[in-house]
């Protein structure tokens, strides 16, 4: 599994998670040395917008994200996922799948997920995050249910 964030402004790099990812873990590997200092570089205006897993739930976690200041969108449970992130992951992948032929191990496949991620044009990931706003239109027109994201 990797973990990334994107904005307008930046990208964080890819991080490889090994094994579990628990609440301590998430605060430690992730949201520590990759989203305090994303925010802190795009300013007040930035907004983590993550799901509802377990380990972003934890009590630690939340007490962190508030010590740390950090905006938070928050989701109810069983929302449908209208993460921008998830486009991304999409696009990740098929970028991965275009190499001939496939990763000989994992640490080819980790080298090619950074290289493509850090080649998707900002203006996807712009586009991505300014659908937001229509996004959660079409979804409430929908009562929640298919959209054409």
């Amino acid at each position: 599994m990797v973990w990334g964030g994107i904005s307008t402004r930046l990208r964080t790099p890819l991080y490889h998670v090994v094994g579990n990812l628990t609440g301590v873990r998430y605060q430690n590997e992730i949201l520590q040395p990759l989203v305090v200092p994303a925010f802190q570089a795009i300013g007040t205006r930035a907004i983590l917008q993550d799901d509802n897993a377990p380990p972003h739930c934890s009590a630690a976690v939340n007490t962190f994200i508030q010590q740390a200041r950090v905006n938070r969108m928050l989701w109810p449970a069983n929302s449908p996922d209208l993460n921008p992130i998830e486009h991304m992951w999409d696009e990740l992948c098929r970028r991965v799948q275009q190499h001939h032929p496939p990763p000989a191990n994992l640490g080819q496949l980790l080298q090619w997920l950074q290289q493509e991620w850090n080649g998707v044009p900002r203006a996807f990931i712009c586009n991505l995050i300014h659908s937001m706003r229509q996004r959660c239109v079409e979804c409430l027109a929908h009562n929640g249910g298919h959209t054409r994201y």
